[in-house]
């Protein structure tokens, strides 16, 4: 089952990128819930996320980690909130959300961003990885 995710995976469709292993690749959300929002997806294709080898799940957990430790450092936020729905995209995803309020997580609000700045943000949360 061919994705949005595995086409940005496979370079056919562009992303900013925040940071990438031979397994993972992260990257900024394009309708973001605040500036920042990451999502860090398996490039195994794979639709739940708890369908996931254990391993490949745990590893997964490791990549969000180190790239929400780099969101931390690179945006302004009271803490970075992790999120699994999955419904939008079927590929395993797991959103990282620089939070200030409660409401930075319902995905019920969402910013709007230039080319430039996400640019920049995704070269900040790559420079602190």
């Amino acid at each position: 089952m061919s994705s949005i995710f595995t086409k940005i995976i496979a370079g056919e469709i562009p992303c900013y990128k925040v940071a990438e292993t031979d397994r993972f690749i992260a990257f900024l959300d394009v309708n973001p819930n605040a500036p920042g929002h990451t999502l860090c997806v398996p490039k195994q294709e794979a639709d739940k996320l708890f369908d996931l080898a254990q391993k490949d799940y745990l590893d997964l957990m490791e990549f969000a980690r180190l790239v929400a430790k780099a969101l931390e450092r690179a945006v302004p936020c009271k803490r970075v909130g992790m999120s699994v729905i999955g419904l939008e995209v079927p590929h395993v995803h797991v959103h990282l959300i620089p939070l200030q309020t409660m409401a930075d997580i319902t995905f019920g609000k969402k910013v709007t961003q230039s080319e430039a700045q996400m640019t920049a943000m995704a070269q900040a949360i790559g420079d602190h990885m």
